[in-house]
């Protein structure tokens, strides 16, 4: 049997080592290993730091001989492991990127792992393990717009700044329509939840009719004024807007935002907000509804009321929005928005100009 190595150490290597076995973020496997080394300075035999550590003492060897040989470096990073090499080869990396982002296959839109694999002559866990270490996930997309409107920055930046810096007295609402909202009700009750099992809905279901809803969110404190309404033509926004007037302060200016419908912007609105000076509205950028805070509250209603109700009629959807409104205000908390003007310029700046290369290639 081999006897273990000596351990001595540097006035240096004890001060790190001591700050390691302390460390209160240190992580515990370090904590471990500096112990050991540190018991192994003052002559302790490997069983009995095995013991006295808790640990298996096939550990407490593998560390001391990591520390003999490398130094503090040795302990501080994981000892490899045993087994083939698993890497890539560059080229074949490189042949995976390329064909993933800039070669799609001839008769689908995106690669599948097994599809890829078979074009590379690889397996699909070596496709796999290239797109997670390269962040690629070519199943997925999202939705993507960059707004062609030739006053977008001037509008960005009024919206971004009323975010980040609101007028004194005044409140500022950001403000939408949700339309065709419908009232499903599913051809058959849906199996409940159990552990090991989801819910349960029908694929099928009745149309009961539909409602709009008008809502507007404060930006001070997240609570929202809302009403559902049939349709969503510029007589329900002055009927919405009178609503808001009438439930805000009446010494407070109201800054609202809002998207380019047409509703906002017909002759009979315009005449009203004149009748109404505390009223200023601030447009977004066209195909920015993102920039729309109304928008998040939106996800956040159809996601936990609507998309999995069902309802027998537009009454009882109606009354289920109110419900959730009426909730959400006993406890509600602002929406923060932190992304400033320059950037977002300087994303869709970027943005843009990938599009002009791929329109130009």
């Amino acid at each position: 049997m081999r006897p273990a190595p000596a351990i001595t150490l540097t006035e240096s290597e004890t001060q790190t080592l001591d700050k390691w076995s302390r460390g209160r973020s240190t992580p515990a496997r370090l904590v471990l290993r500096a112990n050991i080394i540190l018991a192994s300075a003052r002559g302790r035999q490997n069983k009995q730091i095995a013991a006295d550590l808790g640990t298996s003492k096939k550990t407490v060897s593998l560390w001391r001989k990591r520390f003999a040989e490398f130094r503090l470096t040795g302990i501080e990073k994981d000892a490899p492991r045993p087994g083939r090499d698993r890497s890539v080869p560059t080229e074949t990396v490189e042949l995976i990127l390329h064909k993933t982002t800039e070669e799609p296959p001839a008769h689908a839109t995106h690669w599948s792992t097994r599809t890829l694999a078979k074009a590379v002559g690889v397996s699909k866990d070596t496709v796999q393990r290239v797109w997670v270490a390269h962040g690629l996930k070519p199943h997925l997309t999202k939705p993507f717009k960059v707004s062609n409107d030739p006053r977008f920055v001037e509008k960005l930046v009024d919206v971004v700044g009323l975010y980040l810096n609101p007028p004194e007295k005044a409140l500022v609402l950001s403000c939408d329509e949700k339309s065709q909202i419908q009232a499903l009700d599913r051809t058959q009750k849906g199996l409940p939840i159990h552990p090991g099992r989801c819910g349960t809905m029908t694929h099928d279901y009745k149309r009961h009719g539909t409602t709009t809803l008008f809502a507007a969110i404060s930006m001070a404190c997240g609570k929202v004024i809302g009403q559902c309404m049939r349709r969503h033509r510029h007589q329900e926004w002055i009927q919405f807007l009178q609503k808001i007037d009438a439930e805000t302060d009446p010494e407070l200016n109201l800054h609202l935002i809002v998207d380019n419908y047409a509703t906002h912007k017909h002759p009979k609105v315009k005449a009203w907000l004149k009748k109404h000076p505390r009223f200023q509205v601030h447009f977004i950028p066209t195909s920015s509804s993102w920039l729309n805070m109304i928008e998040r509250w939106f996800r956040e209603i159809t996601d936990k009321r609507l998309r999995r109700g069902t309802f027998q009629s537009v009454k009882q959807l109606i009354a289920a929005i109110e419900e959730f409104i009426e909730q959400h205000n006993t406890s509600a908390e602002p929406f923060v928005w932190t992304a400033k003007a320059d950037e977002i310029l300087a994303k869709v700046a970027r943005a843009r100009a990938v599009l002009n290369k791929t329109t130009s290639a």
